[in-house]
């Protein structure tokens, strides 16, 4: 929602920009028994948005979408410290009978 508490849908090169990529991890595997799919998102990405970038790429319906920061870890690089970059996951609820195929490109 924009200031004025309209409801605005992102652009189609901005909803490429805000599912970057699906987050496949074990984790995120045990939550497709319950509908639910991870994405990796931009960190300034906010829940409407992607509900909508969501909707409008894969053709489904959301029900809900939960977001985490993931603070990058300090790693060491060639013996010397370094930072991973900081990340947002999504994670989407999809409606029931709903589904989305990571496996395949959009």
């Amino acid at each position: 929602m924009n200031r004025s508490g309209a409801k605005t849908k992102p652009s189609q090169g901005r909803m490429y920009e805000i599912i970057r990529a699906p987050h496949v991890t074990e984790k995120a595997t045990l939550l497709s028994e319950f509908n639910q799919v991870t994405f990796r998102v931009p960190l300034d990405a906010t829940k409407p948005e992607i509900k909508a970038a969501v909707e409008g790429l894969f053709k489904v319906k959301v029900t809900g979408v939960n977001t985490i920061r993931q603070k990058g870890k300090t790693k060491r690089f060639r013996g010397r410290p370094g930072k991973r970059n900081d990340f947002k996951k999504a994670v989407v609820t999809l409606a029931e009978g709903q589904s989305i195929d990571i496996s395949t490109g959009i």
